[in-house]
C-alpha cells in the first residue's frame, strides 16, 4: 500500500515549464491574475497522482478485508508502523520542492535545478538499505508493542517486513516528487505513480489469493506486492528523469557538502514531522485496540478513508508550496501571502463538496470495505463527523504545506509534536479506554480537538508572517 484521470493537458501544462534560460514559468505575472488556473494546473496532476495511490490503497484494504477482521487490522496496523519509518523520506520531498522552487524565484541556471535532487538520492542511498535492514530484523518485537493479539502478530509483522523493504525505492520516489513539482512539472510523473499503484493492484489480487499463477499468501502477499510496485516505480522514475530532467542537471550537477547539509536541514525536520505524526496515530491504534478489536478494524478503515478524502488538500497545498517559494524567490512577499489565500479558497470549496457523501450516505461508503456489521456499526458515526469537519481539516493541510514549501519547517514540526503529544494521545487515552466513551470519543478528541487546534494555530502562524523571514 503506497502513500501517494489522465495528466494536465497540454494547455495546463505549457505555461508552467520553465523558460529554458530564465529559469522562470513564462506568463507568470499573467497566472497571477488567473489565479485560480495555475493553482489547478499545479494541484490537479498531484493530487491525480496522489488519488491513485490512496485510492488502489483503498482497493488493498478491500481486498484484504474479504480475508478477515484480523487480517485487516494486521494490514492496518502494519502500514501506520511502516509510515513511522517511510515518512521520514518523505521529508525529501519537501526539502527538495522548497529548493527548486527557490531557485526557479530566484532566476538561477537551469541546468544546477536538480542539485538538491542530486544530492537527496545520494543521502537515501546510503540511508536507506541500513535502516531497513536493521527494522527488517527488528520487526517481530517492534509489532508486538503494538498488538499483542497473537493473530494479527502472525499476519502482520510479514506484511510489515515488505513495506519496510521498499525503503531505498520509495525515498528516490519522495525526492523525484518534489524536484517535479518545484520546477512546476508535476504532470511528468504522474503517469509513473499511475502505473506503479496498478502494478500494486493487481499483484495484490495475486498473492492475497493466489491469482495470477502466484501463491496465496494473505496479508503478506499484499506486502509482497508493495515491494515489487515500489522497485518497479523507481525505475519508471529513473527513466523520466533520464528523459526529462537532464537538462536541469540530474545526475550531471553535481553537489556540494553545503547543498547535502542544505537537504539535510529542510528534510529531517519535515521527516521528524512526519514520524512523530505517524508514530503517535500508531499509538492511536494501541489505544483503540485496547477498547478491542472490532474498534481497531474500523478505525484502520477511518484512518485510510481520512487519508483520501484529505488528498485535495495535500495537492493543492504542494501546489501552493511551489507558488508561495517562487514567489520568496523573487522577494515578493506579497504575491506568496496572496496565493495561499487563492490556494484556502479554491480549497475549501471543494472539500466542502467532497465531505458530502460521508455524513449523508455513510453506511454505503464504509460497506465497500467493512463486511462486519459490528465495525460498520461502530464507524458509521465517526464517518459522519468526518464528512462534517473535513474543511477544517483541510486548512490545516494546506497551511502547513505551504508553511513548510516555505521553509518554514521546524515551527510545523513544533506543532505537530506539541497537539499530537500533550493532547491528542492523552486524550484519545482519557475519552476512550479510561472513561469509557470508546471509539467515538477518541474519534471527537481527533477531529474537535486535534485538528481543529492545528488548523488554528496554522492561521495565526501564516498571519504572522515568520515564513517570510527564512533563507534557503
Amino acid at each position: 500500500m503506497h502513500p501517494d484521470p489522465q495528466t494536465a493537458s497540454s494547455e495546463t501544462a505549457t505555461p508552467e515549464a520553465a523558460t529554458p534560460g530564465t529559469g522562470r514559468p513564462p506568463g507568470l505575472a499573467d497566472a497571477s491574475r488567473r489565479p485560480a488556473r495555475r493553482i489547478l494546473g499545479l494541484g490537479l496532476p498531484i493530487f491525480g497522482g496522489m488519488a491513485s495511490g490512496a485510492l488502489l490503497t483503498l482497493v488493498d484494504t478491500a481486498l484484504v478485508g474479504q480475508l478477515g477482521y484480523r487480517e485487516l487490522a494486521a494490514v492496518g496496523l502494519g502500514s501506520m508502523a511502516a509510515w513511522i519509518y517511510l515518512g521520514f523520506f518523505a521529508g525529501f520531498t519537501v526539502a527538495v520542492q522548497a529548493i527548486v522552487s527557490r531557485r526557479v524565484g530566484e532566476g538561477a541556471p537551469e541546468a544546477r535545478y536538480a542539485v538538491g535532487l542530486n544530492a537527496a538520492l545520494l543521502l537515501i542511498a546510503v540511508a536507506a538499505p541500513i535502516t531497513a535492514a536493521l527494522l527488517w530484523w527488528a520487526t517481530p518485537w517492534l509489532f508486538a508493542l503494538l498488538n499483542n493479539d497473537p493473530e494479527v502478530l502472525r499476519h502482520g509483522v510479514p506484511y510489515l517486513r515488505w513495506l519496510i523493504a521498499q525503503a531505498p525505492f520509495m525515498g528516490a520516489v519522495y525526492a523525484f516528487n518534489g524536484f517535479w513539482n518545484g520546477v512546476s512539472r508535476s504532470y511528468l510523473y504522474v503517469p509513473a505513480l499511475l502505473s506503479m499503484h496498478v502494478v500494486n493492484v493487481v499483484l495484490a489480487w495475486g498473492f492475497i489469493f493466489g491469482n495470477l499463477g502466484l501463491p496465496a499468501l494473505g496479508a503478506e502477499g499484499a506486502g509482497i506486492a508493495t515491494f515489487c510496485a515500489s522497485a518497479f516505480g523507481f525505475a519508471v522514475y529513473c527513466g523520466v528523469g533520464w528523459g526529462h530532467g537532464r537538462a536541469f542537471g540530474f545526475l550531471r550537477a553535481r553537489p556540494s557538502r553545503m547543498d547535502i547539509a542544505q537537504v539535510l536541514r529542510l528534510a529531517v525536520p519535515v521527516g521528524l514531522q512526519q514520524l512523530l505524526d505517524t508514530l503517535a496515530l500508531t499509538l492511536m491504534y494501541r489505544i483503540v485496540g485496547l477498547i478491542g478489536t472490532v474498534e481497531l478494524a474500523a478505525y484502520a478503515v477511518l484512518i485510510n478513508i481520512v487519508g483520501f478524502v484529505g488528498l485535495p488538500a495535500f495537492a493543492l497545498g504542494t501546489a501552493g508550496a511551489t507558488l508561495v517559494g517562487e514567489s520568496l524567490g523573487r522577494g515578493d512577499v506579497e504575491a506568496a501571502a496572496r496565493w495561499a489565500r487563492d490556494v484556502l479558497r479554491v480549497g475549501a470549496g471543494a472539500l466542502a463538496v467532497l465531505g458530502v457523501p460521508f455524513w449523508a450516505a455513510p453506511d454505503l461508503v464504509l460497506s465497500l470495505f467493512l463486511q462486519d456489521q459490528a465495525a460498520l456499526d461502530a464507524a458509521r458515526t465517526p464517518m459522519r463527523i468526518l464528512g462534517a469537519m473535513i474543511v477544517v481539516n483541510g486548512v490545516g493541510y494546506m497551511l502547513a504545506a505551504m508553511l513548510n514549501g516555505a521553509g518554514d519547517v521546524r515551527r510545523v514540526t513544533w506543532v505537530n509534536m506539541l497537539t499530537q503529544w500533550l493532547w491528542l494521545l492523552p486524550g484519545a487515552w482519557l475519552f476512550g479506554p479510561a472513561l469509557g466513551f470508546g471509539l467515538l470519543g477518541i474519534w471527537c478528541i481527533h477531529q474537535f480537538g486535534f485538528r481543529a487546534l492545528q488548523s488554528v494555530i496554522y492561521v495565526l502562524l501564516w498571519r504572522r508572517r515568520g515564513w517570510a523571514r527564512v533563507r534557503i
